[in-house]
């Protein structure tokens, strides 16, 4: 057996390289249709084209290696952005090996860096494979140069907290050469832009049975399992997924169950899964190594631990990096709440009720308590995790209040300190000056910059996690689409300061009603709107921006006023410019700080946090008075 999981930064071709694994271990019948990125079962995941969820999945090799008879390889597919780390965290907890997968043009990025660093820590081995080696950009021997560079400056950044670090492995790190989406791969390195010279996956196979330890276990330890992901079944309800550390768990087995903080109970085991290909089939037992799923635990969480009712040890926490975006999440308190037709989920007591469901699998996350009965504050990773959440809960049918992304501040020593990100970004040469006057504007520290001779250049930069709520549309507005863009947290340091990300102010409605084309066509000239005719709106939905710095309050429900004089100009066609569509994350990009974000299954509107006109009128005035 081997227990393995394929870590990469985001978009270099992990789940692609599963379904060739799949394919080539002839892991589904004959007749059975396999989708492209099997492994992405999420619907977001399918839309978003990344992976959001940690999952399993078990092969079993017969290949010529395979001397001894088969081999199960369990392979652990996680995400590959950095707002999901915590998915990464656990799933490195599972295996006893890591297949770095780096793409031959990008190279390595900051989710590399990031999922390599937590291998190391965990002195896991780590296999180099150099995927998409076709693409018509490849920079084969740079990529591998680089990824060596960073796999010996990590265990240089780690001697001291990692004093037993086998720096000989790490410099001898065998290499694969691949092309997922081709399922081929080799030991010898082809040229740039073309296929490895052989047309399976064997040498990855290979790479993983020789380099990969089997699961190592003591005959004389009790039951240890650690619980690592969770499950539901239509038939069976919540489901523990768990790595078998010492002894043997077999179906109808009483254990103990240890709790974070609490006193261990003995409960039974109601129903033992193991896994092949995409499906869970029951079994009798399972062994140290094993990763199955077992049912019984209505409330069984991440980290628990099942073990010897008799000989009861615990096995460590995992260990989780600190949330760094926060932003608040309540009901829906706008004018047209309930009003969508689709929107059923409505009270505070619900909206917390999901919350908290969405902790016991997601231990990235936190919820605090906001100090109002329908609202709470939800911190996370990153603007994306959160974004991921809200994006679910709207479609199952919540009506939600969301706040404007902020950072999670801390005091050391008496200074205020923020999360800082090192942000890489790929862009044309001329877009250089853009990008860099764009980044200097959010406190941006340039750290690096490469010309890697293709007419793209590739920039390092630190910067503060505030400077990138929001930046993301910015930079493809000014790199023309073409920019790619990925952060990394890089600790926390002193406030940076003031920073202005968003110039214009908003076209808020001045009252109720519906919007007309003749209304929008008198107002166009002034802005760029979110709303098209026939649209319902409030007092206080912000309904486009302005060209210029100030809020603006505007009547978009005015209509044409009919009498019987002919207009000289009632033959012409009337042009509207079309309306700009805001996604959810686009949407919390452009909120400002007065602003929330209303959510609902058909909708998504930004508004003022006070909806009334005068009122805020007045705020207006009271700040220009104390700050005169």
């Amino acid at each position: 057996m081997r227990n393995v999981a394929i870590v990469a930064h985001v978009d270099h071709g992990k789940t692609t390289l599963v379904d060739a694994m799949l394919r080539q271990t002839d892991s589904f019948a004959e007749h059975s249709h396999l989708e492209e990125r099997a492994m992405d079962s999420n619907e977001l995941e399918r839309e978003k084209g990344i992976t959001i969820l940690a999952k399993n999945t078990a092969v079993s090799y017969k290949g010529k290696h395979a001397t001894n008879g088969p081999i199960t390889i369990n392979v652990i597919d996680t995400p590959g952005h950095a707002d999901f780390g915590g998915e990464v965290e656990r799933g490195l907890s599972m295996v006893d090996g890591v297949v770095l997968l780096v793409d031959a043009s990008e190279g390595p990025l900051p989710q590399t860096r990031f999922v390599l660093r937590k291998a190391l820590e965990a002195k896991l081995p780590v296999i180099l494979l150099v995927n998409k080696t076709d693409r018509p950009d490849a920079r084969i021997d740079d990529v591998v140069t680089e990824s060596q560079d960073l796999l010996l400056g990590l265990a240089s950044d780690l001697a001291d907290d990692v004093p037993d670090l086998d720096l000989d492995a790490i410099l001898d790190v065998p290499v694969v050469y691949a092309s997922g989406r081709n399922g081929a791969a080799s030991w010898n390195r082809p040229e740039n832009g073309e296929l490895p010279d052989n047309d399976d996956l064997e040498p990855l196979f290979e790479a993983i049975l020789k380099h990969i330890p089997a699961p190592s276990y003591d005959d004389e330890a009790p039951l240890q399992a650690h619980v690592t992901n969770l499950d539901a079944s239509p038939f069976l309800g919540r489901l523990a997924l768990l790595r078998v550390f010492n002894g043997t768990l077999r179906k109808g087995q009483t254990v103990a169950w240890v709790r974070a903080g609490q006193e261990s109970t003995n409960v039974r085991i109601t129903e033992l899964l193991a896994t092949r290909a995409l499906e869970r089939y029951p079994t009798e037992s399972a062994a140290a190594g094993d990763i199955v799923a077992v049912a019984g635990f209505p409330d069984i969480t991440i980290g628990d631990t099942l073990a010897d009712p008799d000989d009861v040890r615990p096995l460590p926490a995992i260990h989780v990096d600190e949330p760094a975006i926060s932003m608040l999440i309540g009901t829906n308190t706008s004018p047209l709440a309930g009003k969508g037709g689709k929107g059923h989920k409505l009270t505070g007591r619900l909206v917390k009720d999901r919350l908290d469901r969405e902790l016991v699998g997601n231990v990235s996350l936190r919820v605090l308590d906001a100090g109002r009965p329908d609202a709470w504050e939800v911190q996370g990773r990153g603007e994306l995790a959160l974004a991921i959440l809200v994006e679910q809960m709207r479609r199952e049918g919540y009506e939600l209040t969301v706040g404007k992304p902020q950072v999670v501040t801390k005091q050391v020593d008496g200074h205020l300190q923020e999360p800082f990100e090192h942000l890489t970004i790929d862009a044309p040469e001329e877009y250089l000056g853009a990008v860099t006057q764009l980044l200097a504007a959010r406190k941006g520290v340039m750290q690096g910059m490469t010309n890697h001779g293709t007419g793209w250049v590739r920039m390092e930069f630190r910067v503060p996690s505030r400077g990138l709520i929001g930046f993301r549309t910015e930079f493809l507005t000014v790199t023309r689409g073409t920019g790619i863009a990925n952060a990394i947290s890089d600790g926390y340091d002193r406030w940076a300061g003031p920073i202005t990300t968003r110039v214009n102010g908003s076209m808020v409605a001045d009252r109720s009603g519906v919007v007309t084309p003749f209304a929008l066509q008198n107002l166009q000239q002034r802005g760029t709107f979110f709303v098209k005719p026939t649209e319902e709106v409030y007092e206080g939905m912000v309904v486009g921006e302005n060209s210029r710095q100030d809020d603006m309050d505007v009547n978009v429900t005015k209509e044409k006023q009919l009498n019987n004089i002919r207009s000289s100009t009632a033959d012409e066609l009337e042009r509207l410019t079309p309306s700009r569509e805001l996604s959810l994350e686009e949407s919390l990009e452009f909120a400002r700080d007065d602003e929330c974000v209303e959510v609902t299954p058909t909708a998504v509107r930004i508004r003022k946090v006070e909806l009334d006109q005068t009122a805020r009128g007045r705020a207006a005035s009271r700040l220009k008075r104390q700050t005169a």
